[in-house]
């Protein structure tokens, strides 16, 4: 299964790929990805569809740390999907100073690399 950085799933995502966040609905309201879609591994695991914006699509998944997003990936590969999942996931996401969205709003990544530092 491939995996790929925060940066390369970025060019993906840019390059019409679909980031699927792959964690459960309070982390994910915790801050996610601008652009990503709700798709929890437990539901998929339950045999829950792709979200509809996801389907036909080259998909990233992405998690908290990696772990979820790589046994998502294995999943959603063995049922067709173009697939491969962030390596480090959201905490890598972060570190790497790319954006993050929290219920709240728009929050940017400081240098630090907390959401909303300053």
């Amino acid at each position: 299964m491939a995996r790929v950085t925060p940066a390369e799933a970025r060019d993906r995502t840019d390059a019409g790929a679909v980031l699927v966040d792959v964690r459960e609905a309070p982390e994910w309201a915790e801050g996610h990805a601008p652009g990503a879609v709700l798709a929890p591994l437990s539901a998929l695991t339950a045999g829950e569809p792709l979200p509809e914006s996801a389907r036909s699509r080259p998909v990233v998944a992405i998690c908290r740390s990696g772990k979820r997003s790589r046994e998502a990936a294995a999943l959603l590969s063995a049922r067709g999907a173009e697939v491969v999942d962030v390596v480090g996931g959201m905490r890598a996401w972060t570190e790497a100073g790319l954006p993050v969205v929290a219920e709240a709003g728009f929050s940017e990544v400081a240098e630090s690399g907390a959401p909303g530092a300053e």
